[in-house]
């Protein structure tokens, strides 16, 4: 029919804006801790399946305890698993990085892969290799379209996945700008060392910045975990190198370009998916990735590196 094709372009741009969203939460603990300390934190994709983890089991003992308020689910698992993986990225701060802060920046890195392994293999041992699978919470949707065509469908749960994104990175957005230990966090990004000449504790906002990205990696994977309905410890390091990319393609460091990287991501998986082969998303990702990169190397929004003499 001839509304197909735009009615399936739509529907491929809300599917891409759903899976960028999931993108641009991970994608802004990279960029929040790269912009503080010049180091990527290779361990945040499983922080995220931790979050997805943790999300699913507080559903499924909310279920048995017959609970069946969206809300209150909603609420109580949101709650849980920032609380979780929060202490989980402050203590990988504390125990992995902060020793080796100062030290040649292989070190750290190579901390970071191996806390990332670690981790893995933790949650893999506790809860076994195979994937774990919940019921869905939160069913239905609208449907647009002709009744004998293809039809638009936007379910709930993405209308919910937009809402909280949207919710998330505004309340970040006027933490950052607005609050003391938010200006805090933008004159460590500055400049760290004048910053804790003038009395800043710079470990304090380190370890913060640490559990900010993380609590955004718990809404992801919770978020996730209601969508999909279904997590293996493996999530982390595709969805981590994902989030990574799409903070490189926003420009590392912004965190407005890790929420627009993120979702030009998404939208070039979707599209990729529905015009080409399923196959093909992720040689379309990574190409975008290196063709903007090839024109604008600090990425869409990121800044060029000014040495300081």
């Amino acid at each position: 029919m001839s509304g197909s094709p735009l009615l399936e372009f739509i529907q491929q741009t809300i599917n891409g804006l759903t899976l960028g969203s999931i993108y641009a939460l991970i994608a802004i603990g990279y960029t929040m801790v790269y912009g503080i300390i010049g180091m990527i934190n290779f361990a945040h994709g499983e922080i995220y399946m931790i979050g997805a983890y943790v999300g699913l089991l507080v559903i499924t003992v909310l279920s048995l305890f017959g609970v069946d308020s969206i809300s209150l689910i909603l609420l109580a698992t949101l709650a849980v698993s920032i609380l979780v993986t929060g202490s989980y990225g402050w203590a990988v701060e504390r125990l992995a990085y902060r020793p080796l802060r100062g030290s040649p920046r292989l070190v750290p890195l190579i901390s970071a892969i191996g806390v990332s392994i670690f981790l893995q293999n933790y949650v893999q041992l506790g809860q076994g290799a195979r994937d774990v699978s919940m019921q869905p919470v939160l069913v239905g949707g609208w449907r647009f379209g002709p009744e004998d065509g293809f039809q638009v469908y936007l379910s709930y749960m993405q209308v919910l996945i937009a809402l909280i994104t949207v919710v998330s990175m505004t309340v970040l957005t006027l933490f950052i700008s607005r609050s003391r230990m938010g200006r805090a966090c933008r004159a460590c990004s500055q400049d760290r060392a004048m910053a804790n000449l003038l009395g800043i504790d710079t470990d304090r906002v380190i370890a913060l910045t640490f559990v900010l990205g993380a609590a955004l990696a718990a809404v992801a994977g919770v978020l996730v975990s209601m969508y999909y309905g279904l997590v293996n410890p493996f999530i982390g390091f595709i969805a981590g190198l994902k989030a990574f990319t799409a903070a490189v393609l926003g420009g590392i460091g912004s965190i407005p370009g890790a929420m627009l990287g993120g979702v030009v991501l998404g939208l070039a998986e979707s599209f990729a998916s529905a015009y080409l082969r399923t196959e093909y998303k992720d040689v379309v990702a990574f190409a975008l990735l290196i063709g903007v990169l090839l024109v604008r190397p600090s990425g869409l929004l990121g800044r060029p590196d000014v040495e300081k003499v």
